[in-house]
C-alpha cells in the first residue's frame, strides 16, 4: 500500500484524478447553463425554437407481426446543436481558466554574442557556443 500512495504523490495520478473530477463537475454545470440559461433566449430570438425538440423523423412507431411495439427512428439533429455550444461553452471556460492559470515566465534577458550570434544569459562571461570572452 504504501508503494501505491508513493506512487500518486510522486507523479502526476492525483492531478488527474482531481481534474476528472473537476472536469465531470464542470461539464455538468455547462450543460445547465446551455440548457437553462442559453438556450432558453435562442430558440426565442429565433421564434420560440425548442433546439431539444428538433428532429428529422426516418420511421413512425409501428407494431410488428407478433404484437411489440417498434419504436420510431429519428434524427435528432437540436440535441446535436445544444451539445456543440456545451462543447463551446466547455472550450471557452477551460481556455479562460487554463490562459489565468498557466501563465508562461518571461525569458530570462540574453544578449548576443558579437562572434558567433549565439543567444547567451546577460550575466554569461563567455559564450557557450564558442567559448569566446564576451
Amino acid at each position: 500500500m504504501s508503494g501505491f500512495k508513493s506512487f500518486l504523490l510522486k507523479t502526476n495520478a492525483l492531478a488527474l484524478a482531481v481534474g476528472v473530477i473537476i472536469g465531470v463537475a464542470l461539464g455538468d454545470v455547462v450543460k445547465s447553463l446551455v440548457n437553462d440559461i442559453i438556450m432558453p433566449p435562442v430558440g426565442v430570438a429565433l421564434g420560440g425554437v425548442d433546439f431539444s425538440g428538433l428532429v428529422i423523423k426516418l420511421k413512425d412507431a409501428t407494431v410488428d407481426a407478433a404484437g411489440k411495439p417498434v419504436p420510431e427512428v429519428d434524427i435528432r439533429y437540436g440535441s446535436f446543436i445544444n451539445l456543440v455550444i456545451a462543447f463551446i461553452v466547455v472550450a471557452l471556460v477551460v481556455y479562460a481558466i487554463a490562459s489565468l492559470l498557466l501563465r508562461e515566465e518571461p525569458a530570462p534577458p540574453t544578449k548576443t554574442c558579437p562572434f558567433c550570434k549565439e543567444e547567451v544569459p546577460v550575466a554569461a562571461t563567455k559564450c557557450r557556443a564558442c567559448t569566446s570572452s564576451i
